[in-house]
């Protein structure tokens, strides 16, 4: 009786210990004054204004430092048509191809894009709309929150704190996290950019 008795609470206290363990701590993704920890691929040209980060001018992507597996990454973002049809994409697990280094990502894309089927909220795979978003609730010019977690095969989009996707998928397991400016004739701005590494 008196070793049921130790087991036991054992057992509580490890579950405790468990239950009690701090979820990881959201970390600084932009400084909101330069490009530190930014690398530029293609030919867009990125810049910090008014503390976000913009793209503009031509196809390109930015990338930023960390590389992750299972992740959590969230910030606002406003994106404007200048003349085109505006079209971005916030990438995670995400790589710029070996063989041509400022084509586009090989990872996944939560979409940013309000003026087609595949809208913003939608999961992309490189030109595959994979991923359907339950609801478009972005429009140009107006800024929004986008929320992004993936763990394992499993991933969830929020858009302004509504859950608008979920899917899961095995192709892509560690990359980094990049924005991608598709085109000339428009302009996609980012800020408040954080993410927390969910495999510690």
């Amino acid at each position: 009786m008196r070793h049921f008795f130790v087991i036991t609470v054992v057992m509580a206290m490890v579950l405790f210990v468990s239950a009690a363990k701090p979820e990881p701590k959201w970390k600084s993704l932009f400084n909101g004054n330069n490009l530190d920890g930014w690398t530029v691929r293609g030919k867009a040209t990125w810049v910090v204004k008014d503390g976000a980060l913009v793209g503009e001018g031509a196809n390109g992507h930015i990338y930023a430092a960390p590389e992750l597996t299972n992740l959590e990454v969230k910030g606002k973002f406003r994106i404007t048509s200048t003349g085109k049809d505006a079209n971005s994409g916030l990438y995670f697990r995400a790589n710029p191809p070996a063989d041509n280094p400022d084509s586009y990502p090989r990872g996944y894309e939560a979409q940013i894009c309000n003026s087609q089927e595949a809208h913003t909220g939608w999961l992309w795979k490189p030109g595959t709309p994979t991923g359907k978003a339950t609801v478009n609730l972005t429009k140009d010019g107006e800024w929004f929150d986008y929320r992004v977690k993936a763990v394992g095969t499993h991933i969830e989009f929020w858009i302004n704190e509504q859950l608008v996707m979920t899917y899961d998928d095995s192709e892509y397991t560690k990359g980094f996290f990049a924005i991608q400016c598709h085109n000339p004739g428009m302009v996609i701005e980012a800020k408040e950019l954080y993410y927390r590494d969910l495999s510690k």
